[in-house]
């Protein structure tokens, strides 16, 4: 049972329809929509909220003939480097024999041999703005005709994870995509919230859940990043921090050319395994006790691990100054929301939130703040959180 009044799934697979997936039409073999999840959120100029839903689109026999299928866009004639216009190109399956291959994990193989983890994905996927009435409840439209799809090489195995900013009347949108080139992080920008078009690459290989702060510190854009790698150095004995996976900070004159900053930002703390890898999850907007994180902690367990959304507040003028964290989790998997499509599941213990909205803006949720993400990698959860919960319990700290 959740602790808070409002929250429930606002969408689930079965709400997408295939048949207007940009995939539709392209492959000899059927797909299926298995999720529809990590929606980024933000408050559009009608006052309705907008989610940007990774819709992950699979083969519905992915197994045959004694290979692995694995799903892939591409473009003839494209200069590397370069964009399609949006519904170019085409997708393609690639095959791989079973014998090469490592199956445990369902959202993805591994190739086996190498001196590295190489993988390819068991799907493909696009983002599709969902309209939501103003307290995120209901949905109003399904915009079909302005999904984002793979336009680059870069982006052949899908487009994943959208984080939304409003930042100087502009919408800013980060992305993950996903290449054999680089496992990048890629611009979008909008006048409107509705309307997207791609802007540039803007962190290179493995540096993903990108989120650029509601708001410019002394003129200038910031960001949150996560990197990835195989090698973290040790922290000296008795130290508070446990190598690891990070959130960092990034800062930008234009929101197109980010620089490192050079003190951390959010690290993993060494009393606790829940939060053993971290990354972000919405991104930070201003109150008045500083800025408002959400972020997502992973504790160890099989292959997935058990994900749960934790919170920070950040000092208004130098984000690396952390107020204050919460170790008890803000928001954690709810076996109850996924019940009614439990023939669905194919992952347990997964709650990774992507969004956040004032009620305050249109009364659509007085006193609140509306949190959009997903649950089960399956479907799109909406959490009405109060806002006196971040105002108490940071009051209360040391």
């Amino acid at each position: 049972m959740s602790r808070y009044h409002v929250d429930r799934l606002i969408l689930r697979p079965d709400d997408i329809d295939p048949a207007r997936s940009p995939l539709a039409e392209h492959l000899d073999a059927e797909t299926y929509i298995l999720g529809a999840f990590n929606p980024g959120l933000t408050r559009l100029p009608n006052g309705n909220l907008l989610a940007m839903v990774r819709i992950a689109e699979a083969l519905r026999d992915p197994i045959r003939d004694g290979k692995v299928h694995a799903i892939r866009w591409e473009a003839d004639d494209l200069p590397a480097g370069k964009v399609a216009p949006r519904g170019g190109g085409r997708y393609r399956l690639d095959a791989w024999p079973l014998d090469l291959v490592d199956t445990a994990d369902p959202r993805k193989f591994l190739l086996r041999g190498g001196g590295w983890r190489i993988m390819a994905l068991t799907s493909l996927s696009w983002l599709l703005p969902v309209e939501l009435s103003p307290d995120a409840l209901e949905v109003v439209a399904m915009h079909y005709d302005r999904a984002i799809a793979p336009q680059g090489s870069f982006q052949c195995y899908g487009v994943e994870d959208a984080r939304i900013s409003r930042v100087s009347g502009k919408w800013l949108m980060t992305t993950c995509s996903v290449s054999p080139e680089r496992h990048s992080t890629t611009l979008y920008t909008s006048d409107n919230g509705l309307d997207w078009s791609f802007a540039d690459i803007v962190l290179d290989h493995q540096n993903k859940d990108m989120l650029i702060f509601e708001g410019l510190i002394d003129g200038h854009y910031w960001a949150q990043t996560r990197p990835l790698g195989d090698l973290y150095f040790a922290y000296p004995p008795g130290s508070e921090w446990r190598a690891g996976p990070s959130i960092n900070l990034a800062t930008s004159p234009d929101a197109r050319h980010w620089k490192p900053y050079p003190a951390p930002g959010l690290r993993p703390h060494a009393a606790t395994i829940a939060t053993a890898r971290m990354g972000g999850g919405t991104p930070p907007i201003l109150t008045d006790a500083g800025w408002l994180t959400l972020w997502h902690g992973v504790e160890p367990k099989e292959i997935v691990g058990i994900y749960r959304t934790y919170w920070s507040l950040l000092d208004r003028r130098d984000p690396s100054r952390v107020l204050h964290t919460e170790h008890a989790p803000l928001l954690e998997a709810d076996a109850e929301l996924t019940r009614p499509i439990e023939h669905q599941l194919y992952v347990r213990d997964v709650v990774f939130t992507t969004g956040i909205a004032d009620g305050d803006e249109q009364a659509s949720a007085p006193g609140h703040y509306i949190v959009a993400s997903g649950e089960a990698d399956l479907a799109c959860r909406i959490t009405h959180i109060p806002k006196a919960h971040f105002r108490d319990v940071s009051a209360s700290s040391p």
